[in-house]
């Protein structure tokens, strides 16, 4: 860094290096901004992945016993000896309590996604800040040299 950028006594920054120093800031704060999001997004993606597959899996389940139901009625009676109507039963309740556990586990995990909440404290944050600047008062000896060095 030069002398300039350091702060050195006797020596201030031009509009052009302050221009570009801001610059460089907000250009690394998006980008920090952006990293923080990224991360938290990431995380909520995960558990919307795993909640959907669970909730698949379940209506898969639910699906799917509609013909196991109807071996159960051919192959109950037959093995078991039981009426026709308990082996319905017992087959369907079983399928539906796998389907209603497999479920809960999905709503379970879509009730953990939550908005990137770090994320939007500190855009809030950065807004809070960036409004506050407010622009510096020139004097009139520095308007007169601006305009002797844009005449130059």
């Amino acid at each position: 860094m030069s002398a300039v950028d350091q702060g050195a006594p006797g020596a201030e920054r031009t509009l052009g290096q302050l221009v570009a120093s801001a610059t460089a800031e907000m250009s690394a704060l998006v980008h920090d901004e952006i990293a923080l999001a990224k991360v938290e997004i990431k995380q909520d993606v995960k558990r919307a992945g795993i909640g959907s597959g669970a909730a698949i899996v379940a209506g898969a389940l639910l699906l799917f016993s509609l013909p196991v139901l109807s071996f159960a009625a051919a192959y109950g009676i037959h093995n078991l000896g039981l009426g026709l109507a308990w082996s319905l039963l017992i087959v369907g309740v079983a399928f539906w309590l796998l389907a209603g556990v497999i479920g809960l586990i999905a709503m379970a995990k879509f009730k953990k996604i939550k908005p990137p909440v770090k994320t939007i404290a500190s855009v809030k944050e950065t807004a809070a800040l960036v409004g506050t600047v407010k622009p510096h008062a020139r004097s009139v000896s520095d308007n007169a040299v601006g305009v002797a060095r844009s005449s130059s």
